[in-house]
């Protein structure tokens, strides 16, 4: 079955379709994509990944179609950034 292996930074981004067996797992997809070797600062011990959005363990069965995404991550407090008005500045 084919599924995609997401990773960004915030000068690169890669998504990569691969094919895996249909009982492969996050982890083996993972490690089948060679997103490790592109990006050798991922620790997929302890950074999170997710399904679409959505949080899941190493081991989760795939499903045809899955985006698999490996999450940077978070170096700053967000309750001490300023919010970004994405409507723009007007005063």
């Amino acid at each position: 079955m084919q599924i995609g292996v997401a990773y960004s930074e915030p000068l690169k981004q890669i998504w990569l379709n691969i094919e895996v067996p249909d009982d492969a797992t996050v982890v083996a997809a993972i490690e089948k994509s060679g997103i490790l070797k592109m990006f050798p600062h991922i620790d997929i011990a302890t950074q999170k990944v997710g399904i679409f959005g959505r949080l899941v363990k190493l081991d989760a069965a795939l499903r045809a179609g899955d985006r698999i995404e490996i999450y940077r991550p978070i170096i700053c407090d967000p309750l001490t950034v300023p919010r970004r008005d994405s409507a723009g500045d007007d005063e």
